[in-house]
């Protein structure tokens, strides 16, 4: 077999298809986020971004900064292993207790990403769990549509939000079998938001665990910013809370949080947490510094609420077809892989604003957008000059705008 010959047709596909992702070569500048410096072949650019899932700034915060430079000099660079062989730091461990805390919870176990902590825990439970279903949203992410693969457990998969669906899939399972509910909060992508109560009510009702993704709403939702479930008062409904440190903590990093007993079983059957080297310490003091953070500043969530806010009615003036979202992310609808990349690269090089394209197979074939996540530091200035680009972007393409 043409080895190499296989492998650049596929490539060649994906280019003709307007599908291929090129990577933007993005240089983060400390103290001046939402800038970057853009490295293109025509030399080095400032640029806006207004794509980053560092959805409040945070990566770049003072406190945050701190917290690392002290653990990296006190404790230095890596871990020294997974956290049987000597990986577990004391910042690991008052890392998990805040997390158990934010999320009031018994207990909480840190993963090396979200989607770690995604299939990881969902494969444990479905390898392990005699007879557990598992009901999962049929926009779930990635990580935990792995994670139920692995498992091998029995699965349905029900329609998006659809709670009358889901109910009528459980009425219709073993009522001795144990079950799983599991959704997410905040769907990146549309920027859709679960029926947190409505879920629990049917799980409570059929007697079924339920597992939350809140990786987009961390930080964000919430009185302490623990995420949606908090924000409407269910999170002492949720069986298992899941999160990421690396969109609005702005680290990196993944955790759960549960009972004692189920994050326990978590970490001493879960293959991805057992086999994996720890978050270094100085990764896990930055987390925890901006957790404390965000939990005592509300003033953040409200400002970032209303610089999303603002972009959506703004574009939805000049006739940009926005997709409903009432969450903090902004999906403008582009319709076309092709178009998309063009959109994506036009406001690159002639306006030296940086939003990516969502092509398939993030999103479906025919509903490729931009996705655009104001934070709460792109100010004013920066929103004229993005609409003005949108607009202009949108006319010397022929985009179809939203309808009258």
């Amino acid at each position: 077999m043409d080895y190499e010959g296989f492998f650049q047709a596929r490539i060649d596909q994906l280019k003709a298809e307007g599908r291929y992702r090129i990577f933007a070569d993005l240089e983060r500048c400390c103290g001046s986020f939402p800038m970057a410096r853009n490295y293109r072949d025509d030399g080095v650019h400032d640029v806006t971004v207004w794509c980053s899932n560092d959805y409040l700034g945070m990566g770049e915060h003072p406190v945050v900064i701190e917290a690392m430079i002290e653990a990296l000099r006190k404790c230095g660079a890596g871990a020294g292993g997974t956290r049987n062989i000597s990986g577990t730091n004391h910042y690991h461990v008052l890392l998990e207790q805040e997390l158990a805390d934010f999320n009031k919870k018994e207990s909480a176990l840190l993963f090396t990403s979200g989607y770690v902590a995604n299939q990881t825990t969902l494969s444990t439970l479905g390898a392990n769990l005699p007879g557990l279903v598992i009901y999962s949203d049929s926009l779930n992410h990635n990580s935990m549509i792995e994670g139920i693969r692995h498992g091998r457990s029995h699965k349905h998969v029900w329609q998006h939000n659809d709670v009358e669906h889901l109910e009528h899939l459980l009425k219709a399972s073993d009522p001795a079998a144990p079950k799983l509910i599991a959704f997410e909060s905040v769907y990146s992508m549309d920027g859709d938001i679960a029926p947190i109560k409505e879920i629990c009510d049917v799980a409570d009702k059929y007697n079924a665990m339920t597992f939350l993704d809140e990786v987009h709403a961390v930080g964000m939702y919430g009185r302490e910013g623990a995420g949606v479930a908090e924000r409407d008062g269910q999170i002492d409904r949720i069986t298992i809370v899941q999160g990421t440190l690396a969109k609005a903590i702005g680290v990196v990093g993944g955790y759960i949080a549960g009972s004692a007993a189920l994050v326990d079983f978590v970490r001493s059957f879960g293959q991805g947490f057992i086999f994996s080297s720890s978050v270094p310490p100085a990764v896990a003091a930055g987390a925890l510094a901006s957790v404390r953070h965000l939990r005592k500043h509300p003033e953040i969530r409200e400002r970032h609420q209303e610089r999303a806010a603002t972009l959506k009615r703004r574009l939805t003036q000049i006739g940009l077809p926005v997709l409903p979202s009432i969450s903090h992310i902004v999906p403008v609808m582009v319709g076309d892989a092709a178009l998309c990349k063009q959109a994506s690269d036009q406001l690159l090089r002639r306006h030296n604003i940086y939003v990516q394209p969502i092509n398939y197979p993030t999103v479906p074939m025919g509903t490729e957008r931009l996705r655009i996540t104001p934070t709460p530091l792109h100010d004013d200035a920066m929103m004229d000059r993005l609409v003005a680009a949108l607009a202009e972007v949108w006319s010397t393409l022929g985009i179809k705008k939203a309808a009258a």
